[in-house]
């Protein structure tokens, strides 16, 4: 734990410096091998003579004595004999691993080859190489080609739990001939990290995937029953005499943008076109034999896929995954709090994401002054990023990544006179984490910060914004017997905001806080203070092994936690328990290869005990021999009290409410697959419920080419939809404001469209297109009546609230891997968006009114190129 906590400290000093000078389950733990699936070691002979990798299997070196073929399955039927032989051979050189695998098949007719892009999972034939050059048993990399060539790569942690966001650099093909098929692997060293040694070794498995038998066979598979991947591979040896290399990997990139936009007439920043040439560059250094340096000048996200379209009538801001590849790869490494265990359950918990990097480049925070024109930029320049991850010890994984991002102005002109005004200032971000192992894996313990700080030009922004945002945490875990079947695991944090007296009274006014709830006796704005510190913790009790399930955790909050500057975090001040369990069938049968039952209760209160939230649950999920599968559940919700429908105003009351919901679909890999999710939920003594349906279809009408339909139909009725609020001397009630709410019918119909089109392994063509369609209609106008209480008084609103929201988004991405590592993309993005005043749905004109909106068009071209120094 001492070094852990030196490495934490050094890192931390080190952002300070960067500072200084720039003024969102399933974690499985380690598992003893059965003696069953022990395995002898596997051995790699050096190579005397090159390998060409082209999928056949005609070097000598493939036909050594060192075949590994001890495959046993997994699916359908554990630990059993694979219906098809499978060979596996290693090789390596000074400079990479090679790979040489003969799949036998007694039907090669059969087999499915089917082609896409890079890291597009699509159902056929498989085969996987997984490598721990570390030897840690708890963190490794994974190498996988399918039968039609296409490549997929990612890394491992947490023994087991997978992350593809990681795209390294090394070749496979294949071949399909009258025997089954064959591929070949060449991965550099310069890929992976691993310590320098005269002898090394390594840890190995092998999966391969015989597609229409939904069959699943590794060299050691991880049982059902149990939990544990990395730690069972078995040893690769005979590698000798290599060293990591010092490479330099570098990748210089040149854009051209065109965008073709709606203007006003007149409008002096925006004709109607804008073309715009770029470059920037990233860059990947191994530093000593364990760490790895990424870094990013000026980077461009233009080829990554447009956010889906939403409508949010919530005090909650809406969450979008990170699509930005800088950002994607590696991310694994900065989880925190979920650590240790194989299933972290939350029933209404609001976890913090302790580190959101969509933070990094958002939109400018701060809107524009008024004027008649103005240009405001849609997102802040990242100036630079760098990344170091790895190990510093065995024993200890290392990350750091810190960002800055450029002052920005938006552009405004009144009558002719032309200005600008700072809306983003320069600001820095920085996350460091660090998480050691001990005693074989049985306890861990991490820690984790993460600051946001701000350079201020235009003083009047710091009443918008913090000065400084910190968090700091610890989480862990420890399991309570020999067997591994018991662990709890958890984290705690602190949290501190810095900034002016108006800008923290306004964060104590925010949807996170709530401070001015007039009949929360335990909260107060205080208007004098200038930095809030809050303190956060959670902790669950796991059952990891058996056909039994457990499952229970307590959390807490204090109502001034807040980690939303650098994090996503929806909500404070809660305490929230729940404990459940159920029942798992693995085995086998006529029809079913899987089966759990699954049950909980749980609750949440503020820190004054009054019940925000709870119930009872239960689930149950089955896939069926056929490969079909079925998911089902229901919930009952009493009566709690609300803290937050009246935007910071006094409780309400949640009537009670039933849920229940299914999800079912067929086999994945036919050429028709379908699926369809249902859900609803009622409070009838309310008069609110909302249900959705969303099916969907896939098809595969060649064996290169995927398309997925997937419309979706939601229709809400909430019969005390907040509206406004505002002081009201006649409303004694409830403490001189008044509350409005009114009953809203809203309708939305959308759908997710996607095609994939390989044309080779390393051409494609990827679309995404998504219409949508909400209208709103607010009826019933009333103020709340009293506190605690779902009474309401008639009232008399003026305002028009009703809306018509129509948007149509996608884009279409060209990509072609022209080298390996070097790519172009050819980029179309559409937006479609057009709003009006009223509340009714129908559908015709809607959609009518949709395609006759002006789009917004842009246009990208980049080429980057891969080199190593």
């Amino acid at each position: 734990m001492s070094r852990i906590l030196a490495a934490f400290l050094l890192s931390a000093a080190i952002a300070s410096g960067a500072r200084a000078d720039s003024t969102s389950v399933a974690v499985p733990p380690a598992r003893v091998v059965p003696p069953a699936q022990a395995c002898p070691p596997v051995r790699a002979v050096r190579l005397t003579s090159p390998v060409t990798v082209d999928g056949v299997l005609s070097e000598a070196v493939w036909h050594n004595e060192y075949a590994v073929t001890d495959f046993k399955q997994r699916d359908p039927n554990e630990g059993t004999t694979p219906s098809q032989k499978t060979e596996v051979r290693i090789a390596y050189d000074d400079d990479a691993i090679y790979v040489g695998a003969r799949c036998y098949d007694a039907h090669p007719e059969s087999l499915l080859v089917r082609l896409s892009r890079r890291d597009v999972s699509v159902p056929a034939d498989r085969f996987s190489l997984y490598l721990d050059p570390y030897h840690d048993k708890r963190t490794g990399y994974y190498f996988l080609v399918n039968s039609a060539g296409t490549l997929f790569d990612g890394t491992l942690s947490n023994d087991g739990w997978e992350d593809n966001s990681w795209d390294g650099v090394w070749e496979a093909k294949t071949k399909v001939d009258d025997q089954g098929w064959t591929c070949e692997m060449r991965i550099p060293y310069s890929q992976i990290r691993f310590q320098r040694a005269a002898q090394h070794v390594w840890g190995v498995n092998f999966r391969r995937v015989i597609q229409r038998n939904s069959e699943e066979v590794f060299l050691v598979y991880q049982p059902k029953k149990e939990s544990g991947f990395v730690s069972r591979w078995p040893d690769l040896v005979g590698i000798e005499n290599i060293n990591p290399p010092r490479a330099i990997e570098v990748r210089p990139y040149v854009t051209s943008k065109a965008e073709f936009l709606n203007h006003a007439p007149l409008d002096p920043f925006n004709d109607g076109s804008r073309y715009e040439p770029n470059g920037g560059g990233d860059v990947r250094i191994g530093i000593g034999n364990k760490l790895t340096l990424n870094a990013t000048v000026n980077p461009d996200f233009g080829q990554v896929e447009v956010d889906p379209a939403v409508v949010n009538l919530s005090d909650v801001e809406s969450f979008f995954d990170e699509k930005r590849p800088f950002f994607v790869e590696g991310s694994s490494i900065f989880n925190f709090g979920n650590q240790g265990g194989d299933s972290y359950w939350g029933f209404n918990w609001p976890e913090p994401k302790f580190f959101y990097s969509r933070r990094i480049g958002r939109a400018p925070q701060v809107g524009p002054p008024d004027a008649e024109f103005t240009d405001t930029p849609i997102g802040t320049r990242i100036l630079g990023a760098a990344r170091l991850t790895g190990k510093l010890t065995p024993t200890i994984n290392f990350g750091t990544l810190h960002a800055i991002t450029d002052r920005e102005f938006a552009r405004l002109d009144d009558a002719g006179t032309r200005w600008r005004a700072e809306v983003e200032p320069l600001t820095y971000y920085g996350v460091t984490r660090g998480l050691e192992e001990f005693n074989d894996r049985r306890q861990g313990f991490g820690l984790m910060s993460t600051v946001a700080a701000r350079s201020f030009k235009d003083e009047s922004l710091r009443n918008d914004l913090n000065s400084h945002s910190v968090m700091g945490g610890f989480d862990g875990w420890t399991f309570l017997d020999k067997d591994k079947v018991w662990v709890i695991s958890g984290w705690t944090a602190m949290s501190n905001i810095a900034g002016t007296p108006q800008r923290i009274t306004s964060v104590q006014e925010n949807s996170r806080h709530y401070f001015q709830r007039p009949d929360a006796s335990y909260l107060h704005v205080d208007t004098t203070l200038t930095s809030m510190t809050g303190f956060g913790s959670r902790y669950w009790l796991n059952k990891q092994k058996g056909n039994g399930i457990f499952n229970a955790a307590l959390g807490y909050m204090s109502p001034s936690f807040d980690v939303a500057d650098v994090g996503f975090h929806t909500r404070s001040d809660i305490i929230n328990g729940h404990i459940g369990g159920g029942y798992k069938w693995t085995e086998t049968t006529k029809h079913r290869k899987y089966q759990e039952v699954l049950g909980a209760v749980f609750a949440s209160y503020d820190q004054a005990g009054d019940p925000l939230w709870g119930g009872v649950w239960a689930e149950g999920s089955t896939e069926f021999s056929n490969n079909y599968s079925w998911n089902y559940s229901v919930a009952y919700n009493p009566q709690t009290t609300n803290s937050r429908r009246t935007r910071g105003g006094p409780l309400t009351l949640n009537k009670p409410g039933y849920e229940v919901s299914t999800y079912f679909d067929t086999d994945g890999k036919a050429k028709l697959f379908y699926y369809v999710n249902l859900y609803g939920y009622d409070q009838p003594t309310a008069g609110s419920y909302n249900w959705s349906i969303d099916p969907g279809v896939e098809w595969k009408p060649a064996s290169n080419i995927i398309l997925n339909v997937g419309p979706s139909l939601a229709r809400t009725v909430e019969s005390a939809q907040f509206v406004d609020a505002f002081d009201d001397g006649l409303a004694t009630g409830t403490y001189g404001r008044r509350y409005v709410f009114a009953t809203l019918r809203q309708t939305t119909v959308s759908a997710s469209i996607r095609l994939n089109w390989a044309f080779t392994p390393t051409i494609s063509l990827l679309t995404y297109v998504q219409p949508l369609v909400s209208s709103g209609a607010y009826t019933g106008y009333k103020s709340l009546a009293r506190p605690r209480s779902y009474d309401f008084d008639p009232y008399a609103y003026g305002g028009n609230p009703d809306f018509n929201f129509r948007s149509l988004r996608g884009n279409a991405v060209f990509r072609w891997e022209y080298l390996p590592g070097s790519t172009v993309y050819l980029v179309w993005t559409q937006e479609r968006v057009d709003v009006d005043p009223y509340g009714d749905f129908d559908f015709g004109r809607d959609f009518r009114a949709l395609s006759r909106a002006n789009p917004n068009n842009i246009f990208l071209a980049k080429v980057s190129y891969y080199f190593s120094l």
